[in-house]
């Protein structure tokens, strides 16, 4: 007997989640399980000691493939074998990744002209007691002070061009390189910042140098100027082919929005308009267009033109991350832009139902215009997405689009299946909630939309037969790890999106953790989880509270970060059987990027207010 295609998602969901449940069953690993790595970040006490390490890993780092970047478990792997090559403890293991990684890179890195550089450099190497300088909208303002070393590296540094911040930038060098300003970094900060670096801008293949700092701890720390003078005011042109890189698709996927966006999506209302405010009339398309032109990453539409360039000869790769950057044709490039309006279609509608007040570092649009012309912005962008594709079909093909149009149909149908589960819990958040149930709503709400960027850009390639079944799969794994990983962030705040930590929390919404928590609360606790979601007289502040302390006592962070981790691994595990090449590497760096490894959550900190860093843009 056959199953029709609504019956067999609901049993690939089912599968899906009940092996993501059961943490005792083996999943395929290519990597080893995460695991704190506090107790490998020790530097090496004396400078000779530093330095018999450097030269080490200049001479280990010779024998490296640098045809492609690494992933940070190969990184690991090299920072392994460098100890045991030298005879030192484990301790070690941090600082010596670091530095395998900048002989891996330093030869693209001094390749790169100076005004195409940034020095990042931390609050920390300032003298804390008495620091005269103030900060101004680029951060740290050492032009007028010149009392420690900070000032010496960044006036030297603008002199020869650089672009340069003194902040804990980590969070958004990648957008900066991204946006097009810069194409390398050299970055002083302490070993925790550097480990978050590898997995948010190493891995796109950005070339970079870091110098770490002697000890973590925030005050009046130390580094060895040397070792930033020695490649501060080096410049030596590459004569070897440089490693492969995202970040031109990235940049083409980018330029989409904030070079390409007129003509490819030409204003019809608005065109004339110049600084006039919209018409009533004019209005709808005035928000709508905005909404989408700004904000957001443009993941989803990097992911089509990746997918679209992997298996269509992985031009893109090529030259590097100063190489150039991609123009695909307009149809290619419209079904990109689509994928970005139904995104932030879902968005929209998904901040009112969940009452969220910031999206993007600004207000949602139901708290800008109010709820009804939120929801009718919403519905325009859906349309526009649907526009978008049927205009590509002279380019793309017709029954290219049709197939598109069909899978984005499916995908829409899916999301609102798992937003309509999530508010019909919270209609009833008596009811027992189940981490299948959890994980159900998670494989519905999240992952069609990675579907929908995957399959599209193969579509728009030739036929797809082949990649049928891994394409939902797969994206299923990333989507419920995703969803996973935003549970655990909201525990922390987030610039990008919600900037109040626990705000799912405290708005009892139907997470993995909740429902962990009620799994393996005993009756003491979970009496007292229900309080929490009724009592909503009480401050939020203490609920929160309570409801971390629940948490803490029933290990939940600890095993969402486990499902996780099986989330990456099974992903991974589908990915090994793919061809082209090109096209495994692709879903390597989705699983990279989108399943990024964190911090555990912060304390909760129920503040609604937040520092958002500039964006140098000389």
């Amino acid at each position: 007997m056959s199953l029709t295609a609504s019956e067999r998602d609901e049993d690939d969901i089912a599968t899906v989640t009940d092996t993501a449940v059961a943490e005792d069953d083996e999943a395929p690993l290519r990597r080893r399980e995460r695991r704190s790595t506090s107790h490998l970040k020790a530097v090496p006490e004396t400078l000779p000691q530093r330095e018999q390490f450097k030269v080490a890993a200049e001479r280990y780092a010779i024998s490296i493939d640098k045809s492609k970047p690494f992933t940070k478990d190969q990184l690991e792997g090299h920072g392994r074998r460098l100890l045991a090559d030298m005879n030192q403890p484990e301790k070690f293991l941090g600082f010596a990744m670091v530095l395998v990684g900048n002989f891996f890179w330093k030869q693209q890195f001094i390749a790169i002209p100076f005004e195409r550089r940034m020095l990042l450099l931390p609050h920390c190497l300032k003298h804390a007691e008495g620091c005269p300088a103030d900060y101004d909208e680029f951060g740290l303002d050492c032009e007028k002070c010149g009392a420690c070393s900070i000032a010496d590296y960044k006036v030297r540094a603008e002199q020869l061009g650089y672009k340069v911040l003194v902040a804990e930038g980590s969070p958004i060098v990648l957008k900066i390189i991204v946006s097009g300003h810069i194409d390398g970094i050299l970055g002083v900060s302490c070993l925790n910042v550097l480990e978050k670096a590898i997995d948010k801008v190493l891995i796109a293949g950005v070339p970079s140098y870091a110098i770490p700092l002697h000890t973590s701890d925030c005050k009046n720390t130390s580094l060895d100027e040397s070792w930033v003078w020695d490649v501060l005011e080096k410049y030596e042109p590459l004569p070897d082919p440089a490693t492969s890189s995202y970040v031109p698709l990235m940049r083409s996927s980018n330029e989409l929005f904030d070079k390409h966006f007129a003509e490819l999506l030409p204003p019809i209302r608005t065109k004339n308009l110049g600084s006039q405010p919209p018409s009533p009339l004019a209005s709808t398309e005035a928000a709508g267009y905005d909404w989408m032109a700004h904000g957001g990453k443009r993941f989803r539409p990097f992911i089509t033109l990746a997918a679209y360039d992997a298996v269509t000869g992985a031009v893109g790769l090529q030259g590097g991350p100063s190489g150039e950057v991609l123009r695909f044709s307009n149809g290619v490039s419209r079904v990109a832009m689509a994928i970005e309006a139904f995104h932030k279609a879902s968005l929209v509608h998904d901040d009112i139902q969940d009452g969220d007040m910031y999206r993007y570092g600004r207000e949602t649009l139901h708290r800008q215009h109010g709820v009804g012309q939120a929801i009718n912005i919403g519905d325009y962008l859906i349309g526009l997405g649907y526009r978008l594709v049927t205009s590509a079909r002279s380019d793309i093909g017709a029954d290219a689009a049709a197939d598109i149009v069909d899978r984005m149909a499916a995908a829409h149908l899916k999301l609102c299946d798992g937003q309509g589960a999530e508010m019909a819990w919270l209609a009833a958040p008596q009811q027992h909630l189940t981490p299948l149930d959890a994980l159900q709503i998670y494989a519905l709400k999240t992952s069609p939309a990675f579907e929908a960027a995957l399959y599209a850009g193969l579509r728009m390639a030739g036929p797809v037969a082949a990649y049928e079944e891994m394409v939902p799969q797969f994206c299923r794994q990333l989507g419920v790890g995703f969803q996973i990983l935003n549970d655990l962030h909201d525990w922390n705040g987030d610039d990008n999106n919600k900037m109040i930590a626990g705000q799912d929390a405290l708005s009892m919404r139907p997470t993995l953790l909740l429902a962990l928590a009620f799994e393996a609360a005993n009756e003491s606790e979970r009496g007292e989880l229900h309080d929490i979601l009724t009592n909503t007289a009480e401050p939020a502040a203490i609920r929160l509270r309570r409801l971390r302390r629940i948490y803490d006592a029933c290990g939940v962070f600890k095993r969402a970060e486990t499902l996780v981790e099986k989330s990456r691994a099974r992903a991974e595990a589908l990915a090994d059987e793919v061809q082209p090449e090109a096209l495994r590497q692709l879903l390597y760096f989705l699983v990279d990027t989108v399943l990024a490894e964190e911090e555990a959550p912060h304390p909760v900190m129920a503040s609604p207010f937040t520092l958002e860093l500039p964006i140098v843009s000389r």
